[in-house]
């Protein structure tokens, strides 16, 4: 089954295509299109995927709880982004590699301004990172490390070597979730993509950063102790967000919720 479930208020179109057919790469973008910003304004988005009982992860790793329609969307999401922010141990567990250009979103991304590709933005502390990888070696746009000002001195120098742009978001040795934001949008990355892990995501939702969370619910139960999409202190009071969008093939819901 392959469908639209009605959202309220809905503040992007949702593809209209019909169940017997795939949802084009076009109607996809349209339906998760990034909203119009102001000179100087910035939309982080988030992508992540759960299980029904709120694992985030199967055995360390989130491909096991994804699907074909989930890496559509999730290469949607990228191609439509100006960088994708994600944490040193998700790069260390997922196996980053650099944003590729893709051939349909290419007219759409010059529309908009853009380069061929997303850049990178690894955040972390400790710079605990292989530059030998091709995430550092051969990106269409270089890697960006985001860290603190007391981080290790010797692992940014072995990051510049690399050909990364080291980015300075706090004082301390890690890097401060509401100016990351902000060092990345003053730099032209406006349209912001995290894709976790969950500890990132976590940091970004505390700080009261993230202007949309895009859901991917799995139909699968795990058990275990796995982590949730977001992990860290808790909030005083609950963000409340409101449903943008909501699609649905092979029991996975595709969700998207917008800040009010």
């Amino acid at each position: 089954m392959r469908r639209l479930l009605p959202v309220t208020d809905q503040t992007s179109p949702p593809p209209p295509g019909p169940a017997d057919r795939e949802w084009t790469l076009d109607e996809l973008a349209d339906a998760y299109a990034y909203p119009a910003l102001a000179p100087g304004a910035h939309w982080l988005r988030a992508n992540m995927v759960s299980t029904l009982d709120g694992a985030a992860q199967h055995d360390g790793r989130s491909q096991p709880i994804s699907g074909e329609t989930d890496m559509r969307i999730f290469g949607t999401l990228r191609a439509l982004a100006d960088v994708v922010v994600v944490g040193a141990e998700t790069v260390r567990q997922e196996g980053y590699r650099p944003a590729r250009a893709r051939e349909a979103f290419a007219a759409r991304r010059a529309a908009a301004g853009q380069g061929p590709a997303p850049a990178v933005a690894v955040v972390t502390a400790s710079l605990d990172l292989d530059f030998t990888l091709p995430l550092f070696t051969s990106p269409l746009v270089p890697t960006l490390v985001v860290t603190g000002a007391a981080a290790p001195a010797d692992r940014v120098a072995a990051a510049t070597a690399a050909g990364a742009e080291v980015v300075v978001a706090g004082e301390g040795a890690g890097a401060d979730p509401a100016r990351t934001v902000r060092e990345l949008a003053a730099r032209g990355l406006c349209r912001q993509l995290t894709e976790g892990g969950p500890r990132l995501l976590g940091q970004f939702v505390a700080a009261d950063v993230l202007d949309e969370l895009c859901l991917t619910i799995s139909p699968t139960l795990t058990a275990g102790d796995a982590q949730r999409i977001a992990g860290g202190p808790s909030v005083t009071v609950p963000h409340r967000l409101a449903a943008a969008c909501v699609l649905e093939e092979a029991g996975f819901l595709f969700t998207s919720y917008r800040r009010i």
